[in-house]
């Protein structure tokens, strides 16, 4: 059997840190510093070297490798809305921070929502810390009708329709016709999301108390969807409202200038 090139057909193929020691000598340079964004980057590079320098098992091992590689996040780039997957499972960043104290390393603490199952935990990361992004695809699609206890969404391109329970759908700002994106997760339907500010209407508002000119005065009032929300004295029944859908808050009356 004639040997693959860079590979001994009596040793076996290199591992990976003969592939690495090769290449640092080939390129005049020394290993960069495990877990920095360069190592990642010469991670890769290795991981694309190897292909041609081993069997076919391990290579499909390290195209593996390399594919899931090229899906890695820095903790320092998290931001509200960014996806995630530890655990087995996509989680949501939905709070932040950043912290450098006087001594000791920076890094990031994080309030995270279970893509799937809803529950929420709290999570500190090495600034710098490379997490695997998890792969959500979101697809725009309009809710058309409820059935029983479950909402349908249709996708106005193709007209195929996602039946998602009551549990997994934000009901409190969505009417019929509202445009939202449905999300799925290896093959498999996770949720929705609003947008981030939708308008709706208030249905049922008491009227202001006269003489009350506190100016961070609020009242409640009820949505066309059943919600309560609490917003200014000054709003009334029959106002459209814009709501910030992550934050639960009312932001404006539409017609406000």
């Amino acid at each position: 059997m004639q040997a693959i090139s860079g590979c001994s057909s009596l040793k076996g193929p290199l591992s990976a840190g003969q592939v690495e020691r090769r290449e640092c000598t080939r390129m005049s340079a020394t290993p960069p510093v495990a877990g920095s964004t360069k190592h990642m980057s010469f991670r890769a590079h290795l991981a694309g070297t190897a292909l041609h320098l081993c069997t076919p098992r391990r290579a499909f091992k390290l195209h593996i490798r390399q594919t899931m590689a090229g899906s890695m996040i820095s903790s320092n780039d998290f931001r509200n809305g960014v996806t995630i997957e530890f655990d087995g499972a996509p989680w949501k960043v939905v709070e932040f921070l950043h912290v450098k104290p006087g001594k000791g390393a920076a890094f990031v603490r994080t309030k995270l929502k279970n893509c799937i199952t809803g529950g929420q935990q709290e999570k500190t990361w090495r600034a710098g810390e490379m997490v695997a992004a998890a792969e959500v695809e979101k697809s725009a699609q309009q809710f058309s009708y409820m059935d029983g206890d479950d909402f349908v969404f249709m996708n106005m391109e193709t007209f195929e329709e996602t039946k998602l329970p009551s549990t997994e759908v934000p009901k409190d700002y969505i009417v019929e016709g509202s445009e939202v994106s449905v999300l799925e997760w290896n093959g498999r339907v996770i949720g929705c999301e609003c947008p981030k500010n939708v308008t709706l209407e208030v249905v049922r508002a008491d009227p202001g108390v006269k003489g009350n000119t506190a100016t961070n005065a609020t009242k409640p009032v009820t949505l066309v969807t059943g919600a309560e929300l609490q917003v200014p004295l000054f709003i009334n029944e029959g106002d459209m409202i814009m709501i910030d859908t992550e934050e639960g808050k009312y932001l404006k009356r539409v017609n406000d200038k």
